[in-house]
C-alpha cells in the first residue's frame, strides 16, 4: 500500500510542477467543516494512507508532512510507514503549525478553497504575507480518477414530539438574532447545525446522520441547498419529508445552485451574517462578490450553542437511549465474560460485531455513532485505534480490554467507554486503572459556580495522574447532541482555553485515560448532564447527573488508593446501575450484573 501512496504524491508533485505551485495544503475536512467527512473528501487518506481524523497535510517539492494530534501519534506512524509521508505533532509543546512551517518555505500555496474555512485562509495570510495564495477548487479531481461523488441519501423529518421544538419556532429565533445583529439573511454550512435547525437527518456521512447542504435563512423564506440530482426525491420518505420542509417555507434546491441563491439574496439588498470558522473559503467569496465587504457581518453562529443547550424533550430522549444503550452494553460484557471464561477465542473485530449486533436490538436504533475501538492490550494505547476486520488482535486471558463505542438512536446519541479485566492484571495495570477510576469520578461529583468553563474543571479529571506524573494527552470532555453527531461543541473539558461556561442542560462526556505504548490503554467515560444546584448568598451552582448506565468494574480497583467518599460513589453508582437496568434484562444477565455490582 505504501506504494499506492509514494505514487499519488508524485502524481500531486507532478500536478505542482506543471502550475508552478511551491507547496499543496491539504485539508482533512470537507466543505462543511466536518470532523467526519464522507469518501469524497477523505483526500488525506487517499494520499497519505492515514485513517484518522482532526489532520492536515502540506506536500512541498522536496517533504510531505501530516498535522495531527496526540491521539494519533501512534497510529500514524505505522499509517505512514514507507508512504514518504513524515509526522507534525499539534497540540504538544513547541508544536508548529502549518502557516508557520511554511513561512519562508514556499512562493505559491495552493488549497482547495472548497474545504478550507475563511478562518484558515486569512491565518495563512498573516503568516504569508508575501506569498501567492492559489485557491484550486476540487483540486483532486485532476489526479483522482475515481474519486467518489458528493453523498446522497433518503431524507428523513422529526417531528415536534421528538425534537421539543418545531423547525418553524426554531427559525423564528434564527431570525431574531438576525435583526438583533442587523442583519437580514444568515448563510449556514454547518450540517449538524442545519439539521438542527430544519430538525432532518439523513446518512451522508457515516455515522452522522446529517445531509450534505447549505441553508440560506432570510426574514421571510429558508432556501435548502441539499439536492444533488433530478431525482432526488423519487424515494417516498424523502418526497414527505421535502413536502413537510415546504408546508414549512423551506425551499428545496439544488446543492450546486449555491451561487444563484447567494446572488439572488444580495439582490433582495440588506446584510448577510456568517460564521468565518465553519464558511469555507470558496463560499465567502462567493457572499463578497454578492454582497461586498459592507453588507457581510462576520461572528459566532448562534445554533450551536442553543442545539449545546438540551430542551426537556431532548434530555428525556438522551436518557432513554442511555438506557438502551446500558441495556446492550450489559449484555455485550456477559457475553465476552462467558466467552473467555469458556476458552473460546475472541478477536476484537468478532466482539465489535458482537456489540453492534446487541445495540441493534433496540427500536429506534440507526447505528453506531462512531467506529467501535475495540482494544485489546498493545491496540488500547491507541486512544483512537481502529479496529479492523484483517490482523484484528485475540482477546487474551490476562490484562485489560477497553470499548468506546456509541448509539445512534431516534431518541439520542450515546458515548461511552469501558475498560474490563480479562483475566490477572499487573499491579501497574491495576494502579493506572484505579487512578484513572478516581479522576472521572472527581469530575462527576463536581459542583461549581455557575459561569464556570469547562477548562477550569479539566484538573479534576487528572489530579490523581499527575500527583504520580501521569498525563495523557486527548480531552477530558466533549459535547454529545441529540441525535446528531457524537462531538459537538461549543463547551468541552479540556486544558485549552475555551471560555465557553457549562450551562444547564449541556451533554458532556468525562473520559480521562491513561496510554503505555506497546502495553495497554485504559479510559473510563461516562455522558453527564449539566443540572442547577441550587442557589445561595455566594451565587447560583451547577453540577453533574450521570446519564450512562453501565457498571464500572471493580476487578481491578485498589481500594487503598480511594477515599471513602469515591468508593460511597462507585458503590452507589453500580447499584443504581443495577436498580435501573435489571427490571429490562433477561435473568441471567440481571443475575451476573447483580455479582458485578456488589459493593467494594
Amino acid at each position: 500500500m505504501a506504494e499506492i501512496h509514494y505514487q499519488r504524491l508524485r502524481a500531486l508533485r507532478d500536478l505542482m510542477e506543471e502550475n508552478g505551485w511551491d507547496a499543496v495544503i491539504i485539508s482533512g475536512s470537507d466543505p462543511h467543516g466536518s470532523e467526519y467527512p464522507a469518501p469524497r473528501w477523505k483526500q488525506v487518506e487517499w494520499l497519505s494512507g492515514f485513517t484518522g481524523e482532526a489532520v492536515d497535510m502540506v506536500v512541498t517539492r522536496d517533504h510531505a508532512g501530516l498535522w495531527t494530534d496526540s491521539r494519533y501519534f501512534i497510529q500514524a506512524l505505522n499509517e505512514l510507514e514507507g508512504s514518504g509521508v513524515a509526522l507534525h505533532k499539534t497540540r504538544v509543546p513547541d508544536a508548529v503549525d502549518i502557516p508557520r512551517w511554511l513561512s519562508g518555505r514556499a512562493d505559491v500555496v495552493a488549497f482547495d478553497g472548497t474545504c478550507l474555512t475563511v478562518e484558515a485562509v486569512d491565518e495563512l495570510r498573516r503568516c504569508l504575507p508575501s506569498a501567492e495564495l492559489a485557491d484550486v477548487p476540487d483540486l483532486f479531481d485532476r489526479i483522482w480518477t475515481d474519486r467518489p461523488p458528493v453523498p446522497r441519501s433518503p431524507v428523513m423529518t422529526l417531528d415536534d414530539e421528538t425534537t421539543g421544538e418545531s423547525r418553524f419556532r426554531k427559525l423564528s429565533w434564527l431570525r431574531k438574532f438576525l435583526l438583533s445583529e442587523g442583519c437580514d439573511c444568515m448563510l449556514l454550512s454547518k450540517l449538524d447545525e442545519i439539521a438542527w435547525l430544519l430538525n432532518v437527518r439523513g446518512s451522508d456521512i457515516e455515522y452522522n446522520p446529517l445531509v450534505i447542504s447549505h441553508l440560506l435563512v432570510t426574514m421571510d423564506e429558508a432556501f435548502w441547498l441539499v439536492r444533488k440530482n433530478e431525482d432526488d426525491s423519487e424515494d417516498p420518505d424523502t418526497a414527505d419529508s421535502l413536502e413537510e420542509l415546504a408546508s414549512d417555507g423551506v425551499t428545496v434546491c439544488r446543492y450546486d445552485s449555491l451561487a444563484d441563491i447567494v446572488e439572488a439574496a444580495a439582490g433582495e439588498g440588506g446584510r448577510v451574517f456568517f460564521d468565518p470558522s465553519s464558511t469555507n473559503y470558496d463560499t465567502f467569496t462567493l457572499m463578497y462578490d454578492s454582497f461586498r465587504d459592507e453588507n457581510m457581518l462576520s461572528g459566532v453562529s448562534p445554533v450551536g450553542l442553543r442545539k449545546a443547550v438540551k430542551n426537556q424533550v431532548e434530555i428525556a430522549g438522551m436518557r432513554e437511549a442511555c438506557h438502551a444503550d446500558g441495556i446492550a452494553m450489559e449484555k455485550f460484557l456477559r457475553w465476552l465474560d462467558l466467552r473467555l471464561e469458556s476458552g473460546v477465542e475472541v478477536t476484537e473485530w468478532e466482539a465489535s460485531l458482537r456489540l453492534t449486533a446487541f445495540r441493534g436490538e433496540t427500536p429506534g436504533y440507526r447505528g453506531d455513532s462512531f467506529r467501535n475501538i475495540s482494544a485489546y492490550g498493545p491496540s488500547a494505547a491507541l486512544p483512537h485505534y481502529s479496529t479492523q476486520e484483517s490482523g484484528s488482535s485475540v482477546i487474551e486471558p490476562r490484562g485489560l480490554y477497553l470499548v468506546d463505542s456509541g448509539g445512534q438512536y431516534m431518541f439520542g446519541t450515546t458515548d461511552i467507554t469501558r475498560t474490563v479485566p480479562v483475566g490477572e492484571c499487573s499491579d501497574a495495570e491495576r494502579e493506572d486503572y484505579t487512578l484513572v477510576l478516581k479522576g472521572m469520578i472527581a469530575l462527576a461529583r463536581a459542583v461549581f459556580p455557575a459561569g464556570t468553563a469547562g477548562c477550569q474543571l479539566d484538573v479534576l479529571a487528572r489530579n490523581a495522574l499527575w500527583s504520580r506524573r501521569r498525563n495523557f494527552g486527548h480531552g477530558t470532555g466533549h459535547g454529545v447532541g441529540f441525535y446528531l453527531c457524537v462531538h459537538e461543541g461549543p463547551q468541552d473539558i479540556r486544558q485549552n482555553f475555551n471560555s465557553q461556561p457549562l450551562l444547564p442542560g449541556m451533554i458532556t462526556s468525562d473520559e480521562p485515560g491513561i496510554y503505555r505504548e506497546g502495553l495497554y490503554g485504559i479510559r473510563h467515560e461516562n455522558l453527564l448532564l449539566c443540572t442547577e444546584a441550587g442557589r445561595n448568598q455566594f451565587g447560583e451552582w451547577l453540577r453533574f447527573e450521570t446519564l450512562t448506565l453501565c457498571h464500572i468494574d471493580t476487578g481491578p480497583v485498589i481500594r487503598d488508593l480511594m477515599t471513602d467518599d469515591e468508593i460511597r460513589w462507585l458503590n452507589d453508582y453500580n447499584l443504581h446501575v443495577y436498580e435501573t437496568l435489571s427490571p429490562d434484562l433477561d435473568f441471567e444477565t440481571a443475575e451476573w450484573l447483580r455479582e458485578k455490582t456488589r459493593s467494594v
